[in-house]
């Protein structure tokens, strides 16, 4: 089944990352056409799908995470300073498959990768 999925975690306290506003944009050469606009639940995940089945298409993407409110709001990072405030994760969907593209994210670094 061809779907996009994401989820979110805070590796400074060891636990999913709640309530971090992500944007979805389809990237067309200089244009970018936002798909969706999310939060992440409890569990660092969104609720549905970004791509399902219905909209899924093949191109080139990409993921905004809004992490300064999100250290801001739990007090992990000095509100005076925050290292990052947005997280932009740029890849490309090039077959009909199950992309995952975690986001593992501590107040000053960050790593990603394709999961399953």
């Amino acid at each position: 089944m061809a779907r996009l999925t994401t989820h979110v975690l805070d590796t400074s306290i060891g636990k999913p990352a709640y309530n971090i506003l992500i944007e979805l944009f389809l990237l067309n050469n200089e244009v970018k056409n936002k798909i969706l606009e999310c939060t992440t639940n409890k569990d660092g995940r969104v609720d549905k799908p970004l791509l399902s089945e219905e909209n899924f298409k093949l191109g080139n993407y990409q993921l905004i995470f809004h992490v300064k409110d999100y250290f801001l709001k739990n007090k992990i990072v000095n509100p005076d300073y925050s290292f990052y405030e947005k997280i932009n994760i740029n890849f490309s969907i090039t077959e009909k498959s199950h992309y995952h593209v975690p986001l593992l994210v501590s107040p000053f670094g960050y790593s990603t990768y394709r999961g399953s």
